[in-house]
């Protein structure tokens, strides 16, 4: 029989968790079958309705209740930012594995209390880092490896939405400080966890963030100050030398789901954007002359785990399909298997850390050392 999972939080990624939970042993058969136990949410009434809705075998408004569940053995948490922290140290220590959605906490020491009680534990924790589950991406780590674009000198990494470049959009929390310090803790940690994967982590580095709009509408007519920073940029170096440009924006109309990489080497390049996420361009030197250029490589079974889903090229994998290749890893690193495509507490704790620091640095407008 399979674990039995208890979710908390059944909005957007609550949702993306139930699908993943439902579809992963479906798509990768050597897992055990998860038992769908309890969902909590801010009511009884909406935890019940949402429990029915996803499956799950009841509902729950207390989570603490759903952790001192003892069918409970993982704690899926896609909860607002400010509980985190919270709900995945008592999560860890009732003897719970933890599957946290990003940013990891709203403050360092927070952060560190997540780290240490997994440490403590001895039980798996990861966070919600389903980019770096693309099949592309995947790739562009192995060309990266192999030397296809010779030793990595520079890269640029970017993300933009523009779900919050209205100005006449209502204040909602993410724009509230309780939540973090913006676009730095909601977009910049996937682009950094992208590097993570593909390069590794950043020593130092120099920021500057942004507040597009001084407040925002509230629902009841009024106006409430926005309390963090829509826009951020970095330059940063890396343990491995390269130099690096790092963008993010959540206010840039057009963009709608935007995360672009440029990747470049002393004998090529690499490009990316999630936007059109089964595809990446390489450029390679290697190649004749009269054929250099980029070419455009298409997702397909060859580039792993995309034949678990499709046994075709060109039908594509979009986000959901990422959450359930991320609940496979979760599976396979609670049975003891780790790969780089688990960003656990440890990983992202680095994250944080990185996410800290661009903060200080725009405060201070001086280079920080991590």
């Amino acid at each position: 029989m399979g674990l039995g999972v208890g979710l908390i939080g059944s909005g957007y990624m609550g949702k993306c968790h139930a699908l993943a939970w439902t579809s992963v042993a479906t798509v990768f058969p050597e897992v055990g079958r998860p038992r769908l136990v309890a969902l909590a949410d801010a009511s009884p009434e909406l935890a019940r309705q949402q429990a029915e809705a996803f499956g799950f075998g009841r509902g729950t408004g207390d989570w603490h209740d759903l952790i001192s569940d003892p069918a409970v053995d993982v704690v899926s948490i896609a909860a607002p930012n400010q509980f985190h922290a919270d709900m995945a140290v008592a999560a860890l220590e009732g003897g719970k594995h933890v599957w946290c959605e990003k940013p990891m906490a709203t403050s360092l020491e927070d952060a560190i209390r997540m780290r240490d009680a997994a440490r403590h534990a001895g039980k798996t924790a990861i966070l919600g880092y389903n980019y770096i589950q693309n099949p592309m991406i995947r790739h562009a780590r192995t060309l990266i490896a192999e030397g296809r674009i010779g030793v990595v000198n520079h890269i640029r990494l970017e993300m933009d939405e523009d779900y919050m470049a209205d100005p006449a959009e209502p204040f909602y929390w993410k724009s509230e400080k309780r939540s973090g310090y913006g676009v730095l803790d909601d977009f910049a940690v996937h682009p950094l966890s992208i590097l993570s994967v593909l390069h590794g982590r950043i020593t130092s580095l120099v920021a500057d963030i942004a507040k597009p709009y001084e407040e925002r509408p509230t629902h009841d007519g009024g106006h409430r100050t926005v309390e963090n920073h829509d826009i951020a940029q970095a330059l940063f170096r890396t343990e491995m030398g390269a130099s690096g440009v790092l963008m993010v924006n959540r206010s840039a109309w057009g963009r709608k789901g935007r995360i672009a990489l440029q990747i470049f080497g002393s004998t090529g390049s690499i490009l990316y954007d999630q936007e059109r996420m089964n595809e990446l361009q390489l450029y390679s030197t290697e190649d004749p002359a009269d054929l250099q250029g980029y070419r455009t490589i298409l997702a397909a079974p060859p580039h792993p785990p995309y034949r678990q889903f499709i046994p075709a090229p060109g039908h594509g994998l979009g986000f959901n399909e990422l959450k359930v290749i991320e609940c496979h890893e979760l599976l396979k690193a609670i049975s003891g298997e780790h790969d780089a495509y688990v960003i656990d507490f440890e990983r992202g704790l680095e994250i944080e850390r990185t996410v800290h620091a661009a903060a200080q640095a725009a405060e201070t407008r001086m280079w920080v050392q991590l």
